[in-house]
């Protein structure tokens, strides 16, 4: 609907134009101006209001009110009729005199190319921007991921803000540029004595070969600079024997299970990180935006990387967005994968060669299931479950084929948050009622950025929308643990909670103190294992595999597993052994153990350790 808008606003600019300077009526003199006032004040008038007047959904019609069409067309208009005062005051001051020699096929060509390259120069500047505002300080780890990922699942959010950003900036600055390199005009100044040529053919040729190297140049190196991409290389064209040396086959290790299995539910929580908190926590804010979670951590287990009582894992190459979570904590190692992409599940198999928390889990009895309010096949998750544990997927797909939701019901991610949680209950009950041991994962969405998903019944408390959607999302979360407590199976179940990654909402965090080292938010409750030695610790999101084995009363020979240690034990973590920055340098970096051992498309996750006991 909004085409119908900016048709009409451009159609009433491109009349205003035709009568108040045409000179005659030949057929390019109208495309050309129908051009301007279509495209051009559309451009423009976006621009505007993005940035000068910070309206947000610019596309999204109805958040906006009825009289939101009027406003458009009326600004759009207004934005048109400045231009051509100002066109009609420059063509007294200037001339624009009409070249007589035609453009050659050859100088065509030439002058395509030169807008081509400044097209591409200028999206690189403005998806690098756009990027970055969108997702944070994306990793390069990420955005190959991401990249080859399919787009199933993906917020239909982030494709519209994409349009009002990068898209129109992009345009826009293209179109004028274009103008400026085919216009068959050269530009005189009229003063009283004669006019004199500032701008001829030949300096135009020779100004628009500048600009555009220059902004393509700009536009690719910025981009590199912002998503660290000179990191591929070091991380594809290296090799490092870090891993080889220090990962720890659950296949190799003696695990000693517990008489009677205890249940497993692991909450994933989008976004979520211990900034925030108060100050006094160890988080940054002046107000706690996660108090209930605060409460409710005096009765469990947090690890922190300070002194303060909140602090978290250290993130990593491989594990800054939510599947790479996931694959840090159920697998214990980072999602270190090549550049073709194989096994991010587009050929059925996700980390062939690792056995995980699903393999062991399986492999003892447990009844297994995830949940998510989104598609699962984004990220290869659906592929990452089937692979590891043959677990069953309740996810937006599932939600439609059940009749939980209607077709074509779309909120956001896929379905929110408050049907995810009822959804949850529903589907614990069923595990419980098997009679075997679960473990039920799940991921909220509603944090997720950008600036999260406001619900009908969140209040507005704070000046920021995320703040918000954060204080409403742990009240939910808080809620469906009480009731977990409530439940008979409580009693001889592990919850863990964990943030996924660091929020990515980039506008929230822009004014951060940049030494303030921000931790995903943790919290193991009603675990059979306690430890004194929670604070001060250094480590990683792998490290929570075999802690979380651990937390279930599951004994591990050595207390490693993958490349993570158990934390409830006094085994110092390999950032504690080998220290923080050379972790990450070596996670940084190829390694062709991994490789060819544990992305092994031939290789199977199968638990075939027969050196097992219980107590």
């Amino acid at each position: 609907m909004i085409l119908l808008y900016q048709a009409i606003a451009g159609a009433l600019v491109f009349l205003a134009d035709f009568f108040l300077f045409r000179k005659d009526k030949v057929f390019p003199d109208i495309l050309l101006k129908l051009g301007n006032g279509v495209i051009l004040t559309n451009l423009i008038s976006i621009t505007l209001m993005k940035y000068v007047l910070r309206i947000e959904n610019l596309f999204l019609v109805s958040s906006h009110g009825p009289l939101y069409p009027v406003k458009y067309i009326v600004l759009t208009v207004a934005i048109g009729l400045v231009l051509l005062i100002i066109k009609g005051f420059l063509l007294h001051v200037f001339q624009l005199e009409k070249e007589e020699t035609r453009l050659s096929k050859k100088q065509i060509v030439l002058r395509v190319l030169l807008v081509a390259v400044f097209f591409l120069g200028i999206a690189a500047f403005t998806g690098t921007v756009w990027g970055h505002q969108t997702f944070g300080d994306m990793t390069p780890d990420q955005f190959l991921v991401n990249l080859k990922s399919p787009i199933n699942g993906t917020s239909s959010d982030i494709y519209i803000t994409i349009f009002q950003q990068p898209v129109p900036e992009s345009l826009l600055a293209t179109w004028i540029f274009a103008i400026f390199v085919f216009a068959p005009y050269k530009l005189l100044y009229q003063n009283r004595h004669a006019a004199r040529v500032i701008i001829s053919r030949r300096v135009k040729a020779i100004l628009s070969l500048i600009l555009a190297l220059v902004m393509l140049v700009s536009g690719v190196g910025y981009g590199v600079h912002v998503f660290q991409l000179t990191k591929v290389f070091k991380a594809y064209f290296s090799d490092s024997p870090f891993v080889a040396e220090n990962y720890v086959s659950a296949n190799d290790v003696h695990l000693e299970f517990p008489e009677r299995p205890r249940n497993l539910i692991h909450i994933y929580l989008e976004s979520y990180e211990n900034s925030y908190l108060t100050k006094e926590l160890g988080g940054y804010m002046g107000t706690n935006l996660i108090p209930e979670l605060t409460n409710l951590a005096e009765t469990g287990t947090v690890f922190s990387n300070t002194d303060y009582p909140f602090g978290g894992p250290l993130q990593t190459f491989g594990a800054g967005w939510s599947v790479a979570g996931v694959v840090n904590m159920e697998l214990g190692v980072p999602l270190m994968i090549p550049m073709d992409g194989n096994s991010y599940g587009t050929n059925g198999t996700f980390l062939p060669g690792v056995v995980g928390l699903g393999d062991i889990l399986a492999a003892r009895g447990y009844e297994q299931s995830c949940m998510y309010g989104a598609n699962a096949d984004f990220g290869g998750l659906t592929t990452y479950y089937q692979n590891h544990g043959d677990q069953y997927i309740f996810d937006y797909k599932e939600a439609l084929r059940l009749g939980k939701i209607p077709e074509g019901y779309d909120v956001g991610w896929g379905y929110e948050d408050d049907k995810l949680y009822e959804f949850a209950k529903e589907e614990m009950t069923r595990l419980y009622e098997t009679g075997k041991p679960f473990h039920f994962s799940m991921e909220n969405a509603d944090t997720h950025a950008p600036d999260g998903h406001m619900t009908p019944d969140t209040e507005i408390i704070f000046d920021q929308q995320y703040a918000n959607v954060v204080y409403h999302s742990e009240k939910q979360v808080v809620d469906l643990v009480h009731w977990i407590q409530q439940q008979p199976f409580y009693e001889n179940t592990t919850v863990v909670l964990t943030g996924d990654h660091n929020s990515m909402d980039y506008k929230f965090f822009k004014d951060f103190d940049s030494n303030y080292l921000r931790t995903p938010f943790n919290l193991i409750l009603n675990a059979p294992v306690s430890t004194e030695n929670v604070r001060n610790r250094q480590f990683a999101q792998f490290d929570f595999f075999p802690t979380i084995l651990a937390s279930m009363g599951i004994r591990i020979e050595g207390d490693r597993l993958g490349l993570g240690t158990n934390l409830f034990s006094s085994t110092p973590t390999l950032m504690e052994q080998y220290g923080v920055e050379e972790v990450r340098n070596q996670l940084d970096q190829r390694s062709n153990f991994f490789i060819d051992e544990l992305l092994n498309i031939n290789k199977r996750s199968t638990y075939e350790n027969t050196n097992v006991s219980q107590y």
